[in-house]
């Protein structure tokens, strides 16, 4: 007689949980087949769910699961029902049920499984594309089934910190009106307003600072956001974020909050007690020394600036080329390799090859001999032993390093170097090619410039957007030096990704306007694009400010993953494509019609 599981015979454990206290107990457990062995005799299969594996035995004396147990195959989906007995010396010690196994009595064949595109093991070389293709199987991999468990521990814990720090979880429209941002929107058609067309939000900002208005004082949400941008290893097109917006607030307050989150995942989830407050720097520091505005601080390789002193001796220096740069309104950078790290000739020539992956024309380079002498570079042969002199004392450089130089437009001398730098770290083995390596480098990056040059428009533009509040004592800059104005914009790194970035929000409608004057925005166009928010603010707005923390980062990050689709559920590729549904796909002239939207051809190759 057919043992009614599920509808009366119900679950009594997950395939994780069973321990030698358990011995004696009769317990019922559903999963998948992971592996099967026939000992001719007895029947022995690891029985998986998302909590672990537990072995069954099927015994002859038991002949009806017994023989059922025959036809068992992998990633069968089943339940047996048996006893709990010790495994005595042979103890898994691999296994958290090690130390028992389950003698069946019953078992049911719930559902039978083909035979699967890849083996459902911890470490596969299966290509990503066909994992992808079939995420569904993928996600039975034990590795995934724990990144997602630990996301889902993050999203919990966030919710109970921020409730407790007092903030309303709130909720926010995907679809909005498109407004200029940082970011491409994802554009969708209304198909009840002929012509019109929503926009996905890239971010809940400017509804977040209308809660503030509407005084709530203190908004979250854990949000997805959508950007049509080109991926990258830590990016896709929607993305989750931990939002945040707090009324009558300053700068460190934010900070404080966000710093007791950040402790809170990592300590209930990592057991690690992260040191806070964390670590700040300067916005112009961290360009200057690390090339970017998320430096990975787990190593040195630090920068060092010669414009001035390339300046200072002038052509007479004997290195036209950097002189040029420098007349030219560029910049000049060394990094120095350390002697106990060194790299032979033909390594060196290899870092040239990526620098000019990443957009460099080539990559000076010099040895450090006895005397500050310089050899294997065409460098040593016109350079004057003064400046020489002055760059071996500039960049510490001493018997037996390699100093490598960069020069030309600021923005390009900036990444090239700061790609080298953590290119030239791995190679080195100072930190992993992914992961920690059990070192956790938070830091805050503060006082940015309010306005960034185009160079193509010959215009100033927001950094971050127009709605960020300047240094008070800069506010005098904002029509007659622009570039000069710095404001309170800050970002959360660690590790060398940047985990969040906030500021404080410019609720003064007179300085809104000088901000929309220096960036060429009249009144009408601001009406026209954030008429909206604008009007609110004249209502008595708080000050306020907020941050976004980027809950996919922060989740790749403190797993460990390697990649960044390793801690979303259904990731896209690097296309912006779904290989398991074929998404985005073509829809039919009819609902083209109804939607009035005609599709354009992409223009020939």
């Amino acid at each position: 007689m057919a043992v009614p599981f599920i509808s009366e015979v119900k679950r009594t454990h997950t395939c994780g949980q069973l321990t030698a206290r358990n011995v004696g107990e009769e317990v019922v457990l559903f999963g998948w087949v992971h592996n099967r062995r026939d000992h001719g005799g007895a029947v022995f299969i690891d029985l998986r769910d998302r909590d672990g594996l537990t072995q069954v035995v099927f015994e002859p004396d038991h002949a009806e699961a017994h023989g059922l147990a025959g036809s068992l195959r992998l990633e069968y989906c089943i339940g047996v029902r048996g006893k709990v007995v010790s495994r005595g010396k042979n103890v898994n010690p691999k296994m958290k049920t090690g130390e028992i196994e389950v003698q069946a009595s019953d078992l049911t064949i719930f559902n039978r499984s083909e035979p699967t595109p890849f083996p459902i093991e911890d470490a596969i070389d299966t290509s990503e594309e066909k994992r992808l293709a079939h995420r569904y199987l993928d996600l039975r991999r034990a590795p995934l089934q724990k990144s997602l468990r630990t996301r889902s521990q993050m999203n919990a814990l966030t919710r109970a910190y921020m409730v407790d720090q007092g903030f309303l979880e709130l909720e926010t429209p995907f679809m909005g009106k498109y407004t200029p941002g940082g970011a491409r929107n994802f554009l969708v058609p209304s198909r009840m307003n002929a012509g019109k067309f929503y926009a996905l939000a890239e971010s809940p900002q400017l509804y977040k600072q209308l809660f503030m208005v509407a005084g709530f004082d203190r908004y979250f949400q854990i949000v997805k956001c959508f950007r049509d941008e080109d991926l990258r290893v830590d990016r896709q097109p929607e993305f989750t974020q931990i939002d945040v917006e707090m009324s009558f607030v300053s700068q460190d307050d934010i900070f404080t909050i966000i710093e007791g989150l950040i402790k809170k995942l990592w300590g209930e989830v990592l057991g690690i007690d992260v040191p806070t407050p964390f670590m700040r720097m300067d916005f112009y520091e961290s360009m200057a020394k690390y090339g970017n505005d998320k430096p990975d601080l787990r190593f040195g390789l630090e920068h060092t600036v010669l414009t001035d002193l390339i300046r200072e001796h002038g052509e007479a220096g004997g290195v036209p080329m950097m002189f040029e740069a420098v007349q030219n309104k560029g910049i000049v950078k060394a990094m120095v390799i350390p002697a106990d790290k060194a790299m032979s000739r033909a390594e060196s020539d290899k870092l040239e090859e990526f620098a000019k992956q990443a957009g460099a024309k080539g990559l000076a380079r010099a040895k450090v001999a006895d005397g500050g002498e310089w050899t294997q570079s065409p460098l040593s042969k016109t350079i004057t032993p003064a400046l020489r002199a002055a760059i071996n004392q500039a960049v510490g450089a001493k018997t037996g390093d390699l100093i490598l130089f960069q020069f030309g437009k600021e923005a390009l001398v900036h990444t090239v170097m700061a790609n080298l730098r953590v290119h030239v770290a791995k190679k080195l083995g100072l930190i992993p090619e992914y992961g920690s390596g059990g070192q956790w480098k938070f830091l805050w990056v503060v006082n940015p410039p309010l306005f960034e040059h185009d160079e193509e428009t010959n215009t100033w533009v927001a950094a971050h957007h127009a709605f960020t509040r300047p240094h008070d004592g800069d506010v005098q800059y904002l029509l007659t030096e622009p570039g000069r104005v710095k404001c309170h914009r800050y970002d959360v790194v660690l590790n060398g990704f940047e985990i969040g970035g906030g500021s404080i929000r410019l609720h003064d409608p007179k300085v809104q306007a000088e901000v929309f004057k220096a960036l060429g925005i009249g009144e009408e166009e601001a009406q026209t694009k954030f008429g909206f928010l604008l009007d609110a603010l004249k209502y008595g707005a708080p000050p306020h400010g907020g941050i976004a923390l980027g809950m996919d980062r922060l989740a790749f990050l403190l797993t460990g993953s390697e990649s960044l689709r390793d801690v979303i559920p259904f990731p896209k590729t690097k296309t912006g494509t779904d290989l398991m549904t074929g998404a985005p796909g073509d829809v039919d002239d009819r609902q083209l019609r109804e939607l009035h939207v005609r599709p354009v051809p992409p223009p020939q190759k």
